[in-house]
């Protein structure tokens, strides 16, 4: 069964589909970013034991305290942020951490992930993480569900763009009421028409009239008689994509309407009548 993409907004108001991380490319990307930390602690901590004995006790203590932290904490949060959502491991394997709705990671959210990381990865041995990762719909370990964050798959395939509209049902899909239809059913059936033409033609209209009654019993009105099923998919998908962008396109701000200037009104800033000036005598 080919996995549903998630559906999510970039920060440009763009709906996508991309395919969201799978564990075990999670776990090896979070692998290379623990090599790289240990391998940065071991130096630090040559370093500090070479310089330990220039400064006192207390001072050595909290030196090694703060260079721990920015190791364990520091890295990821501010990787991540500096790169918008990547450090080196998710680089190697091609992830991205990205909000909930779609933007770019903020550096609040980055710091949320590193200090939950701290106790689910560091403490734990990563238990939590696994555990709760795989019982996500979305894959997120715990910093995910605190930070509303989410990670997902660069390398995932390229999905084909939405169908055109068919001219002569414009006027029905503008109509449709979408709500019970699914993002399920709609991938399945957009899945089928980039396929369709690779199909032999009694299995791909098998698949079209199946896949096109299950699409028709989840929407309203029903599509008009005698339409071949291939264009009242591609009417569906259509305007389904269409609402989505217009939901998501900002409002336009309010016209304002300003009154015209008193040189278009013939007038004086004051309403009423004209006056005549006291010293002029009308001529008889």
């Amino acid at each position: 069964m080919v996995p549903v993409p998630e559906t999510v907004v970039t920060g440009d108001a763009v709906v996508l589909d991309v395919q969201i991380a799978q564990l075990p490319v999670r776990a090896v990307g979070a692998l290379i970013d623990i090599c790289i930390m240990v391998i940065g602690y071991l130096v630090g901590m040559m370093l500090w034991a070479a310089t330990v004995t220039q400064f006192d006790e207390a001072l050595s203590a909290a030196i090694l305290i703060i260079f721990t932290v920015l190791v364990i904490v520091g890295y990821p949060a501010i990787m991540e942020t500096a790169t918008r959502g990547r450090s080196v491991g998710k680089m190697v394997m091609g992830l991205r951490v990205v909000s909930d709705d779609g933007g770019p990671e903020r550096f609040r959210q980055a710091l949320f992930r590193s200090l939950a990381g701290f106790v689910e990865i560091w403490m734990f041995f990563g238990g939590p993480a696994v555990i709760c990762s795989l019982a996500s719909s979305k894959g997120k370990r715990i910093g995910d569900l605190f930070a509303g964050t989410v990670v997902i798959s660069e390398r995932g395939p390229k999905l084909a763009p939405p169908p055109v509209m068919p001219p002569a049902l414009a006027w029905w899909a503008s109509s449709l009421e979408l709500s019970g239809l699914g993002p399920e059913q709609a991938e399945l059936a957009r899945q089928f028409l980039g396929r369709a033409v690779q199909l032999d033609p009694s299995v791909r209209d098998q698949m079209a009239y199946r896949i096109t009654a299950d699409v028709v019993a989840r929407i309203s009105p029903p599509p008009p008689p005698g339409v071949p099923p291939q264009y009242v998919l591609a009417a569906v998908l259509a305007e389904r994509h269409r609402r989505e962008l217009v939901r998501l396109r900002p409002p336009a701000p309010p016209s304002v309407t300003f009154p015209p200037p008193p040189s278009m009104t013939g007038r004086g800033p004051a309403a009423g009548p004209p006056q005549h000036n006291q010293g002029f005598i009308p001529p008889s």
